[in-house]
Protein backbone atom coordinates (compact mmCIF):
# COMPACT_ATOMS: atom_id res chain seq x y z
CA UNK A 1 0.00 0.00 0.00
CA UNK A 2 2.83 2.39 0.80
CA UNK A 3 4.35 1.89 -2.64
CA UNK A 4 1.10 3.03 -4.28
CA UNK A 5 1.24 6.41 -2.56
CA UNK A 6 5.00 6.87 -2.50
CA UNK A 7 5.07 9.89 -4.85
CA UNK A 8 2.20 11.56 -3.07
CA UNK A 9 3.79 11.07 0.36
CA UNK A 10 7.13 12.30 -0.98
CA UNK A 11 5.50 15.46 -2.37
CA UNK A 12 3.68 16.20 0.88
CA UNK A 13 6.84 15.72 2.97
CA UNK A 14 8.85 17.93 0.60
CA UNK A 15 6.27 20.71 0.78
CA UNK A 16 6.05 20.50 4.57
CA UNK A 17 9.85 20.56 4.81
CA UNK A 18 10.04 23.68 2.63
CA UNK A 19 7.38 25.32 4.78
CA UNK A 20 9.35 24.49 7.92
CA UNK A 21 12.55 25.87 6.39
CA UNK A 22 10.89 29.14 5.42
CA UNK A 23 9.39 29.47 8.90
CA UNK A 24 12.81 28.87 10.47
CA UNK A 25 14.38 31.43 8.12
CA UNK A 26 11.66 33.90 9.08
CA UNK A 27 12.35 33.37 12.79
CA UNK A 28 16.09 33.75 12.22
CA UNK A 29 15.64 36.96 10.21
CA UNK A 30 13.24 38.32 12.84
CA UNK A 31 15.72 37.56 15.63
CA UNK A 32 18.65 39.20 13.80
CA UNK A 33 16.61 42.29 12.91
CA UNK A 34 15.32 42.62 16.47
CA UNK A 35 18.76 42.27 18.09
CA UNK A 36 20.36 44.81 15.75
CA UNK A 37 17.63 47.47 16.08
CA UNK A 38 17.04 47.65 12.32
CA UNK A 39 14.76 50.52 11.21
CA UNK A 40 11.24 49.74 10.02
CA UNK A 41 12.07 50.17 6.32
CA UNK A 42 14.95 47.70 6.61
CA UNK A 43 12.68 45.18 8.32
CA UNK A 44 10.05 45.64 5.62
CA UNK A 45 12.62 45.02 2.87
CA UNK A 46 14.02 41.93 4.60
CA UNK A 47 10.56 40.45 5.14
CA UNK A 48 9.54 41.30 1.57
CA UNK A 49 12.56 39.45 0.19
CA UNK A 50 11.80 36.43 2.38
CA UNK A 51 8.13 36.51 1.32
CA UNK A 52 9.01 36.76 -2.37
CA UNK A 53 11.26 33.71 -2.06
CA UNK A 54 8.44 31.72 -0.47
CA UNK A 55 5.96 33.05 -3.04
CA UNK A 56 8.27 31.85 -5.83
CA UNK A 57 8.16 28.30 -4.49
CA UNK A 58 4.38 28.54 -4.11
CA UNK A 59 3.97 29.85 -7.67
CA UNK A 60 6.20 27.05 -8.97
CA UNK A 61 4.03 24.47 -7.23
CA UNK A 62 0.80 25.97 -8.60
CA UNK A 63 2.19 26.19 -12.15
CA UNK A 64 3.44 22.61 -11.93
CA UNK A 65 0.03 21.47 -10.70
CA UNK A 66 -1.75 23.16 -13.62
CA UNK A 67 0.73 21.79 -16.15
CA UNK A 68 0.43 18.25 -14.85
CA UNK A 69 -3.37 18.41 -14.78
CA UNK A 70 -3.46 19.57 -18.41
CA UNK A 71 -0.92 16.95 -19.53
CA UNK A 72 1.91 19.36 -20.40
CA UNK A 73 4.53 18.25 -17.86
CA UNK A 74 5.76 14.82 -16.89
Amino acid sequence: MLSQYYEQIETIVLNLSLLALFLLMGFAVHDVLKKNNVPAIGRAVAYLVLFLGAAGFLAKGIIQLFWQSSGVGG
